[in-house]
């Protein structure tokens, strides 16, 4: 090997969050031989069949696409064996890698998780970060083993969450950072010049994929922790709360701390211009955008001009 950016990687990520690690990796001279990604899937109210941005951005820089259902199954893992790479990095690949792949790297295999570990371990870390009111999160770059997000730290960058920040926000952030992370950690990984840190277990948390129980929401909660919900749910995959007994979504909305209302949560209690006024466990949330039941997305003034909602309705039922 003449020097780092001969060694041999094997790149695996699916999301739009990975594309700038993957960028990055290529800008740099290092030298990927293969990218690995889920396979293209159904999207949109067509069920066009779609590719992952990881795919759509290897085939631009001209990189081999490998496109597995299950890497764990043995013949879909052995291609990826049979290069022998010297290293594989993942961001955001979507799959737990199965220790017959983690063995065959001589530098490991190494993650991009965008959170601060060992807090929130899993598939849905800025989701959680935000819903639960963080202030800040950030990137770890670890070594993986077969346990979740469970392998010793190699660097870590942290960036604060503004409460104007959603998981859109967040998402892109953390990309870059995550990119300059990696960008600077990896040639002294591969100079073998990197300690890395085994993660506190009395620490761990755990985010695991949004269910759609943790999507609805529940007016007894206070405005605050509403409007963290909202925003850790936008614009995927977006809150929702019933009205009329049909799911509306609740694509944005304000947090009324102050405004205080003996009404029952759940309550409209003012129809305003720019937000519909709704009583919480504590405070109002003012919902701004809205998507009732099979109809188009709306603001709220929308809905209000439309004479579909009014005060005194309850929604969550």
């Amino acid at each position: 090997m003449n020097g780092i950016k001969d060694t041999r990687i094997v790149f695996m990520g699916t999301p739009d969050f990975a594309v700038p690690v993957l960028r990055m990796l290529v800008e740099e001279g290092y030298h990927i031989i293969q990218v690995v990604t889920q396979p293209d899937r159904p999207k949109g109210r067509k069920r066009e069949l779609t590719p992952p941005p990881v795919k759509v951005a290897a085939q631009e820089l001209g990189l081999p696409v490998y496109q597995p259902e299950k890497v764990r199954i043995p013949e879909e893992m052995q291609p990826i064996i049979d290069l022998n790479p010297d290293l594989i990095i993942t961001a955001a690949f979507g799959q737990i890698l199965p220790k017959a792949l983690l063995d065959v790297p001589a530098y490991g295999c190494i993650n991009v998780h965008a959170s601060l570990l060992p807090k929130y371990r899993g598939g849905a870390p800025i989701h959680q970060s935000i819903i639960d009111g963080e202030e800040a999160t950030g990137v770890t770059i670890m070594y993986m083993v077969e346990a979740l997000d469970a392998g010793d730290m190699i660097a870590q960058s942290s960036i604060p969450i503004t409460q104007e920040d959603h998981v859109g926000t967040m998402f892109e952030k953390l990309s870059v950072v995550g990119a300059d992370l990696l960008k600077e950690t990896l040639p002294a990984l591969l100079r073998g010049e990197i300690q890395a840190v085994t993660q506190d277990a009395g620490q761990v948390t755990f985010a695991p994929n949004i269910k759609r129980e943790q999507e609805i929401l529940d007016w007894n909660r206070t405005a605050v922790q509403l409007y963290n919900q909202v925003r850790g749910m936008h614009p995927w995959p977006v809150a929702f709360t019933l009205w009329n007994g049909q799911p509306m979504k609740v694509w944005w909305a304000e947090p009324l701390s102050d405004e205080k209302t003996d009404q029952a949560p759940g309550t409209v209690v003012a129809l305003q211009k720019e937000g519909i006024v709704v009583a919480t466990g504590d405070g109002c949330l003012k919902l701004t955008d809205l998507q009732p039941s099979g109809k188009k997305r709306l603001t709220a003034e929308q809905l209000i001009n439309g004479r579909q909602i009014h005060v005194g309705d309850r929604l969550g039922e």
